[in-house]
């Protein structure tokens, strides 16, 4: 069975040691990309077995890459390989139709069992992952065709929590203070019915604001 990978990583270093973890295996690495452009130019001239795809780029957020890759390219495995454990990353990912989300902090062979199983076609999800952002991706509101009345700041400010940015982060990015963001999460979670920022983060995938 053929086993092609690209890779899609800004980090050079990530990505040799990625080749350097693989070269004992039957996994071929066909090709890397640094952002989200030249990944998706790669997959248009040649689609691989699958993709490890990184989430934080300078050339652009990896989950939207993702979301883009899926549309054209449904049943093409995508591994998610992230240095952060962010729960609102995971939901995203969830929801989006990754194959799985492996941190690089995790055992090498903890990266290869997911490559193999994303190869073979299956999911490579681990329970406690999946239980995380079962929650949100369950809750009631998520699955109704609701219009919610946001305010422009305030669609600004989901977009950035669904990016998995914090407060600070978000405060910074868009030029406002750190309770004026606390006070519009608030406002936000209330009026989508939810209960914290992983649900926010679903909401707003299945809308289409990220």
């Amino acid at each position: 069975m053929s086993k092609r990978l690209l890779i899609v990583d800004d980090h050079a270093v990530s990505r040799l040691g990625t080749r350097a973890a693989l070269s004992d295996t039957d996994i071929e690495v066909v090709g890397e990309a640094t952002k989200a452009a030249e990944a998706l130019a790669f997959v248009e001239k040649s689609v691989p077995d699958a993709i490890l795809l990184d989430i934080r780029m300078e050339g652009g957020d990896g989950l939207n890459t993702l979301g883009r890759i899926k549309l054209d390219h449904p049943d093409l495995p995508v591994l998610l390989f992230s240095g952060y454990d962010n729960p609102t990353y995971v939901a995203r990912a969830v929801a989006l139709g990754a194959a799985g989300y492996v941190l690089k902090s995790a055992p090498v062979e903890r990266l290869i069992e997911a490559l193999n199983l994303c190869f073979a076609g299956e999911q490579s999800w681990t329970r406690e992952e999946l239980r995380r952002v079962t929650g949100a991706l369950a809750t009631p509101r998520m699955n109704q065709d609701i219009d919610v009345p946001l305010t422009q700041r305030e669609s600004e400010v989901l977009r950035q929590m669904a990016l998995g940015l914090t407060n600070k982060e978000i405060a910074k990015m868009l030029g406002i203070s750190y309770e004026t963001v606390k006070e519009h999460v608030q406002h936000i979670l209330r009026k989508l019915g939810v209960s914290d920022r992983t649900q926010a983060a679903v909401w707003a995938v299945r809308k289409n604001l990220v």
